[in-house]
């Protein structure tokens, strides 16, 4: 049974020409999302912190759960943050990024949004709901205006130190910080320019096959060239002036 694939499958190239072998996002939609989240958000922070109004944070944060856990199951496409900002970039052209990261980076806000939840609705006040929120407003804030997803640079750098293994859905993020170099030698390695002919061919390091053995060849023959050379100036008998 084939595995459903997570995120939105591209069957055409991208516009720019990037091929996606692996569920994508619109980072536009994306943006929109924590935009509409943060402003839902700091609407809430407002009414409870300065105001002592509990309500809107009780049913902002139950909301939020609802919302992450939609977007991490199914999809921002199917959650309700999701649709109203897929509406609002209608008319802006996409922008792919791989789902994976963003998966991982929004199952972090699940289980913000879990704890906030059990916090305000339990009428726990004071500074851990003060700061947890905080929190919460600055990871939206950087991905909405920023575009900086400091859920996806997480998932790259764990991916990087090897804690976690990387696969195919795991290629394009916003601004490259999902990047994940193959070979750190490699990549240090510099390309070089060579004119091959039809009996050459390049060798994984970068040396031209067949052209060894022309070198090799010239090398031999110069220096017998030189070994004569000095042998025929000992032979040679001395000249002395007579008188």
């Amino acid at each position: 049974m084939k595995r459903r694939m997570y995120g939105i499958a591209l069957e055409q190239p991208a516009a720019d020409g990037t091929v996606f072998r692996a569920g994508v996002f619109n980072e536009v939609q994306v943006r929109a999302a924590a935009g509409i989240t943060m402003a839902l958000g700091a609407y809430a922070f407002v009414y409870a912190n300065w105001g002592k109004y509990w309500v809107p944070i009780k049913f902002v944060t139950t909301f939020f759960f609802i919302d992450f856990l939609l977007r991490v199951t199914v999809g921002l496409q199917r959650s309700p943050v999701g649709v109203v900002a897929g509406w609002m970039t209608r008319h802006r052209p996409p922008e792919w990024v791989s789902a994976k990261p963003k998966r991982f980076a929004w199952s972090l806000g699940l289980v913000l949004s879990l704890g906030m939840t059990v916090i305000t609705n339990s009428n726990i006040h004071g500074l851990l709901p003060r700061t947890v929120c905080l929190v919460c407003l600055a990871l939206m804030w950087l991905e909405s205006v920023l575009g900086l997803c400091l859920g996806c640079e997480l998932y790259a750098f764990m991916v990087r130190r090897g804690w976690r293994a990387r696969d195919e859905a795991y290629e394009v993020c916003a601004g490259g910080v999902c990047e994940v170099p193959t070979d750190h030698a490699a990549r240090a390695t510099p390309t070089l320019a060579v004119t091959v002919t039809s009996d050459q061919r390049i060798t994984g390091s970068g040396v031209v096959a067949g052209a060894l053995p022309v070198a090799d060849s010239m090398n031999s023959t110069a220096g017998a060239i030189s070994a004569s050379s000095r042998a025929d100036s000992r032979n040679a008998p001395s000249g002395t002036l007579g008188g």
